[in-house]
């Protein structure tokens, strides 16, 4: 939609409505926008929180509540994974992949960012003041009290602790340690975007896998949650390279 200058004040006016109500469905989010400038940019106008430009009015005039909080979810959570990563700029994510833990955390969610780099960063989204905010989370690998209360007790597995094996992720090969096996449950399937990758926060999650899931450590960050399908003994001693 365009507007000229003869119709000016019925984009003020519906700007005004879309910024109301936005905020409103926000505030029930527990997300404080910054001030929007309907009034200077009309339906252009920016919605952003803490700075961070989440879309302007136009794009965002049709979607419901839960599409409003992916889209503020996809920017804070990467902010709070670059923020992690001290001294590396201008890196982007390419993937947001929920984890399926067991409830109740004292987190409302969380995710691996994938970032270019092939890093992944954990970050949590909590609730705290009445406000969701995004921190990283810190997973000691060697801490099993931890893994506990995040996937439940370990299950028994074709594979078993300590295995070498080799993961295929997301047409990316790699090579690591099993640390933890889960019980099975949510696979993630992924829609990719021409500008950024794998969305999988708007992935659909099914279970097609009775097998046993595992945790495999492969020193790029939080460990990869893949299904038995997923994993294959590694061969002799060669140690594969990844693969992108």
């Amino acid at each position: 939609m365009t507007y000229s200058h003869r119709n000016l004040a019925t984009e003020q006016k519906e700007a005004c409505q879309k910024a109301q109500q936005i905020t409103a469905i926000c505030e029930e989010l527990s997300i404080s926008l910054d001030p929007i400038d309907w009034q200077g940019s009309g339906m252009r106008a920016w919605v952003s929180v803490d700075t961070i430009k989440i879309a302007d009015l136009m794009d965002l005039r049709q979607l419901d509540s839960a599409s409003i909080l992916r889209r503020v979810q996809i920017k804070l959570l990467e902010r709070a994974a670059i923020a992690s990563m001290h001294g590396q700029s201008g890196l982007k994510a390419l993937m947001w992949s929920p984890v399926d833990v067991v409830q109740p955390q004292e987190f409302l969610s969380l995710w691996i960012i994938t970032m270019e780099s092939d890093e992944r960063i954990a970050i949590a989204e909590y609730i705290k003041n009445g406000r969701r905010v995004y921190e990283p989370y810190e997973l000691d690998v060697n801490d099993k009290q931890q893994l506990t209360k995040l996937f439940g007790p370990m299950r028994t597995g074709e594979y078993h602790l300590g295995d070498t094996v080799i993961v295929e992720e997301h047409q990316r090969k790699c090579s690591g340690e099993i640390i933890y096996i889960l019980p099975p449950g949510k696979v993630v399937t992924n829609r990719k975007s021409p500008s950024k990758g794998y969305h999988t926060i708007s992935g659909k999650a099914y279970t097609n896998d009775a097998s046993a899931r595992y945790m495999v450590d492969c020193h790029d960050g939080f460990p990869h949650l893949v299904s038995q399908s997923q994993v294959t003994v590694e061969a002799g001693d060669a140690t594969p390279l990844v693969t992108l």
